[in-house]
């Protein structure tokens, strides 16, 4: 729907009216650019204006097969264009990934319920361009990007997910054959989960445990081929299928995997890192992690997946709350906007914020992952152990998050929140997948907390830290003493970083009394609680740091009007956060009840100026009609004639009287129990 002023609802104009910064200003810092912003509208129009989608059938009334078969004829439409448009632009790799990043919301407004080809361009594709040697990407690239194969990345099992180190599959070395024979020789092996692996793709990334020379050499990557390039029949060995019905992402198509006796050529298994001779030997990488490499990106990309899930819900509650009109706030006055009561602004203007925040340290850890793994094709790891644990770190505090506002968004939109057509359904389905998909949130920061106790003991012992846990010399330099609190915001910065450096402290101290009695992997277990906790603290550390140096940024760079905004923004975030945790704070800060009701009241304040710049930030969002898919969140704002009319479209309505009553009601109502 175009953004047609004279339709647009009353109320929702009389907002707009007042944004006293430049909206178009602000979507072009979040998209990159205005010729970014450029490419991506006529990147979603190229596609959403294709009347071959036949976007106008919701697919929530279909069935299980029919919403995968639907999804699989829209994608492919998709992909036609995107090959066509992408000849048109020049067709360089660079073209290909741009428009990649550009269809990041179109495939999501096309497939609400996942994309049946979303692996393959994603995990398949960067594991082959990340963990090749230049042979093996000259011979798979191609065909990758020309879809003559269809590939997906096949690593959680059955019986093991994030704890990789124990997949069971196997890929056992005959140097007479020159190839490797893959078994799944449990149950637990299965692979189970990979998106796309059911019935669509015919190749995968599979990770197993490599055998060579009588030795296990630890888990290694290999393409297999799994279905008949013709009659896409499974191959001799290979049981596959759909993993069936799920809470969300219903049209991905998940898989289970098993091998049985199944051969794979030498020149299959990736060796960028890891090598194995044709005799069998086998040659170390220099580092292990670098064969995870492609989970990091992925991670670092969920980062910008959650911040732009909660624009979306934002955008969807706020316009909402623009046009609802419910509860005087005074008896003798009209019914208000309900964004007017001070509670639903609580619900949503830190969500707005959080959005913006978590879209700065997306930028920030982009450029970081570009910088380390430069670093590492040098030879120099340094950093590398930090990227690991930042991504891990960030991916579960953000994704946390995530689910947490878009929850609050669809309860402050009330019943009406509940209807699908609401369109927060599938993104809190899409946000709770997040929390477990890539590595399990829990597992996440018990793997952060180990790179902080790490660092813990390097800090106590006088060694260098890198720059995003040196807060932790600050606590061991007071010796005890608590942190004096301040509200500005590099005050509440210190305060969640004492309160991160004193969780890790006292994680620490567990961990070494319990050592007294028990070895280290068990003092480490019994203080787990300790180590998610610190590790969930430290990740709020380094969104608020990036935030502050990000913004600060920002600020110098746009107009004096939008400044203020950002300025806003962040102390919104910040206030918000110390607020949400004050118990942590408490512990290790010098904080008083009075401080505390001035944080309060100074989100009061907040909120009062974010009043009318929020309705202009999350326009700024630039979501489409098409795109957020909502009833209650068009541009428009005519909300109660969206829900009549998508009410009317249920399958139900398409007659007066459904065949149900004639068979089963009225010789009910007529029996006379």
């Amino acid at each position: 729907m175009s953004k047609n002023l004279s339709i647009v609802n009353k109320d929702l104009k009389e907002e707009r009216d007042k944004i006293n910064f430049n909206v178009e200003e602000f979507t072009n810092w979040f998209y990159g650019g205005a010729e970014k912003v450029k490419e991506k509208k006529y990147i979603e129009n190229y596609f959403l204006s294709d009347k071959d989608l036949n976007l106008e059938l919701d697919t929530s009334y279909l069935s299980y097969k029919d919403k995968y078969e639907e999804a699989v004829r829209r994608s492919i439409v998709v992909y036609k264009k995107l090959y066509k448009l992408h000849n048109e632009m020049g067709g360089t790799h660079e073209d290909f990934v741009k428009i990649m990043e550009n269809l990041r919301f179109t495939m999501g407004a096309i497939n609400p319920e996942g994309n049946p080809f979303v692996l393959h361009f994603s995990m398949f594709a960067l594991t082959i361009m990340n963990m090749t040697n230049d042979e093996q990407k000259a011979e798979w690239l191609p065909r990758i990007f020309n879809c003559n194969i269809l590939g997906t990345y096949a690593q959680t099992e059955l019986g093991h997910g994030t704890y990789i180190q124990r997949l069971e599959t196997t890929a056992t070395y005959d140097p007479k054959t020159k190839e490797f024979t893959l078994n799944s020789p449990t149950l637990t092996s299965y692979k189970w989960w990979p998106g796309n692996l059911g019935h669509t793709v015919d190749h995968a990334i599979v990770m197993a445990q490599l055998y060579s020379q009588g030795k296990c050499h630890g888990i290694q990557p290999f393409i297999v081929q799994l279905r008949d390039s013709e009659t896409h029949k499974p191959l001799p060995g290979i049981d596959i299928g759909d993993i069936g019905n799920k809470v969300g992402f219903q049209t991905v198509n998940n898989g289970f995997l098993g091998f049985k006796n199944v051969k794979v050529p030498y020149k299959n298994m990736l060796m960028k890192n890891s090598k194995l001779l044709e005799d069998g030997t086998f040659i170390k990488p220099k580092n292990a992690k670098l064969n995870y490499g492609t989970m990091v990106i992925i991670r670092v990309h969920m980062i910008i997946d959650a911040a732009c899930r909660i624009a979306k819900a934002t955008t969807i509650a706020l316009r909402y709350s623009l046009v609802r009109r419910q509860s005087p706030i005074n008896p003798n006055e009209i019914e208000p906007k309900i964004i007017e009561h001070i509670t639903q602004q609580n619900k949503i203007f830190p969500g707005i914020a959080k959005a913006v925040v978590f879209k700065c340290m997306a930028d920030y850890l982009t450029k970081l992952h570009l910088s380390i793994t430069q670093e590492g094709n040098t030879g120099n790891l340094a950093r590398m152990p930090e990227l690991h644990a930042l991504s891990c770190c960030l991916k579960a505090v953000c994704t946390n998050e995530d689910a947490k506002t878009v929850e609050v968004c669809r309860l402050s939109c009330g019943g009406h929140g509940f209807l699908r057509s609401a369109g927060l359904d599938d993104v809190y389905r899409n946000s709770t997948a997040a929390q477990t998909y890539e590595g399990e949130n829990t597992v996440m920061l018990l793997q952060a907390a180990r790179f902080l106790i790490k660092s813990f003991n390097e800090a106590r012992n006088g060694g260098s830290l890198t720059e995003g846990v040196k807060y932790l010399f600050d606590f061991i330099g007071r010796n005890g003493k608590r942190e004096i609190f301040d509200n500005s915001i590099n005050g509440i910065l210190r305060a969640i970083q004492a309160a991160a450096a004193g969780r890790t402290y006292i994680a620490w101290k567990h961990i070494e009394d319990d050592k007294r009695h028990n070895s280290i992997e068990v003092a480490t277990n019994l203080a787990g609680v300790h180590l998610t906790k610190a590790a969930e603290l430290h990740g709020y550390v380094c969104l608020l740091q990036v935030g502050i140096e990000e913004i600060e940024k920002i600020i110098r760079n746009v107009s004096p009007a939008l400044g203020l905004v950002f300025k806003n923004i962040l102390e919104l975030f910040a206030v918000d956060l110390i607020l949400n945790k004050i118990g942590d704070v408490i512990q290790h800060v010098d904080i008083s009840n009075e401080d505390i009701e001035k944080l309060e009241k100074q989100m009061e304040t907040l909120f009062k100026f974010f009043r009318t710049s929020a309705i202009g930030v999350v326009d700024g969002f630039d979501f489409s009609d098409p795109i957020i898919d909502s009833t209650l969140g068009s541009y428009d704002g005519n909300v109660y004639e969206n829900l009549i009319n998508a009410a009317r479209k249920s399958p139900l309505n398409q007659e007066d009287v459904n065949r149900t009553f004639h068979l089963y009601i009225k010789p009910f109502m007529k029996s006379n129990l």
